[in-house]
């Protein structure tokens, strides 16, 4: 589901910087939402930012763009390699795998007490849909 900015939108400006993905700009009148890179922050937080942080709540789901939660994880592993950022994510036993941008596993290391083993499926990131975007 890509989001839309309606036009109660007060281009106040606080929601363009909040996107982790770059999908707003301004438009000709009011900020836009970019459907093709719009993931609703999945893959980076719980809830979309913008939404969270609209003064005039003028940021509702796209009625003609609703996507599952694996479309939108799609969109964000697609963005994430076109940048070429690394992702973390977290699998249900706690062990933390890194992922290269191709989806190839970087690294993995197990919390302490958490008794997860390092794998080898390097799908970790796509399978479990917790991911974060880090800066090494």
């Amino acid at each position: 589901m890509a989001l839309l900015i309606t036009d109660e939108c007060i281009n106040c400006d606080v929601c363009e910087p909040q996107c982790p993905n770059s999908a707003i700009s301004m438009g000709m009148e009011i900020y836009e939402i970019d459907p093709g890179r719009c993931t609703e922050c999945v893959g980076h937080f719980d809830e979309p930012q913008c939404r969270a942080i609209c003064p005039v709540d003028c940021i509702p789901v796209d009625p003609e763009r609703i996507e599952s939660h694996d479309v939108l994880l799609q969109r964000y592993f697609r963005l994430v390699a076109e940048t070429g950022a690394v992702t973390e994510s977290a699998d249900s036993a706690g062990s933390v795998r890194s992922a290269a941008a191709d989806g190839s596993p970087a690294a993995a290391s197990t919390p302490s007490g958490a008794g997860g083993a390092g794998g080898e499926d390097g799908g970790v990131a796509a399978q479990s849909g917790l991911a974060v975007q880090t800066t090494r």
